[in-house]
């Protein structure tokens, strides 16, 4: 009998069907994530008012907008090697300049549209139609977004852990803890029935080619630690313009709120982010209103920093027939 390629979309175990494609991408999902960021963000207002905000934009300089651009140039070309490596490990083709210019284009597309994931949808969709292989393609692109955060969760505590015992971020570190124990008994719990094993099993089947690879490994680890320190130290640039001295307690709740970004549920990147950083700056005695105006000089920065991704959006529609 021939073998089975794993990487058909036609043998994918975990292939959905039409049913389940439509409850996935259902507007009334997609609306109560959108809604969700809009309420956390309001709830932030509600509680240190609008003035935080108001001052983390007005303290955007020329300065620091160099520096987010330069910051971003090496973020977007560390995620593009991250994904280059995940999609070749599925058989698929991209080269440098192709994910380059794709990576900056989700990025703005995720930074000034809701949810903060349309962007990498769009990437997946327009690598899989060139490739041919949509299926793969979306996987590829999940893939590599997934192994970045667990680096980045992993480099998180792994830093806050001894940095913060005997320091003032002692409850920022009970905090993360308690929130990385929870993680840990749900995926327990989960592992311990039949079919989130069975689903698991299929998981790492999928993702075999890619964690058998020693080098590729050594990439994505490398590229999402130059990833997660370009970001803190955008972070560090907000903080300065807002005029705050950066020192190690900063960088910490830096990586607490990047932490926080990923969580979709936002407006353009705005909600969680927000309401974690006023929380984070409270519980080391910055003021939570010191994190509010960090957070919103850093999206500020963050999104003028991808910006070149609408060049490049542009480009294509022009050179689309």
């Amino acid at each position: 009998m021939a073998a089975v390629s794993p990487f058909s979309e036609d043998t994918l175990p975990y292939a959905p069907d039409a049913a389940d494609r439509r409850r996935d991408h259902s507007p009334i999902r997609f609306a109560a994530r959108v809604g969700a960021g809009i309420a956390i963000l309001v709830a932030t207002v509600l509680i240190v008012g609008l003035g935080p905000f108001l001052r983390g934009l007005a303290a955007i300089s020329l300065l620091s907008v160099l520096a987010a651009l330069v910051l971003a140039v090496i973020a977007t070309s560390a995620a593009a090697w991250r994904w280059r490596a995940v999609a070749t490990g599925y058989g698929l083709t991209l080269s440098r300049r192709a994910g380059f210019a794709a990576y900056y284009r989700s990025q703005f597309l995720n930074a000034v549209l809701p949810a903060g994931i349309l962007g990498d949808v769009h990437r997946a969709w327009a690598h899989g139609r060139d490739q041919a292989r949509l299926g793969i393609a979306a996987r590829a692109v999940a893939v590599e977004r997934i192994l970045g955060q667990i680096v980045q969760i992993v480099l998180t505590l792994a830093i806050l852990l001894p940095l913060g015992f005997g320091s003032r971020l002692v409850p920022l570190v009970w905090g993360a803890g308690a929130i990385a124990a929870g993680i840990v008994v749900m995926a327990a719990t989960a592992v311990a029935l039949p079919r989130p094993r069975r689903l698991l099993r299929q998981e790492y089947l999928l993702l075999r080619p890619v964690l058998a690879r020693p080098a590729a490994l050594l990439t994505i680890i490398t590229a999402s630690v130059v990833v997660v320190a370009s970001h803190v130290a955008l972070f560090l640039v907000a903080s300065l313009a807002v005029g705050l001295r950066p020192d190690g307690a900063i960088a910490a709740v830096g990586l607490v709120v990047l932490a926080a970004s990923a969580i979709p549920l936002n407006v353009g990147g705005w909600g969680p982010r927000e309401a974690v950083a006023g929380a984070a700056f409270a519980l080391v005695g910055l003021g939570a209103s010191a994190g509010v105006s960090v957070s919103a000089a850093f999206g500020a920065l963050a999104l003028i920093g991808v910006l070149p991704g609408a060049v490049v959006l542009l480009v294509e529609q022009r050179r689309r027939p």
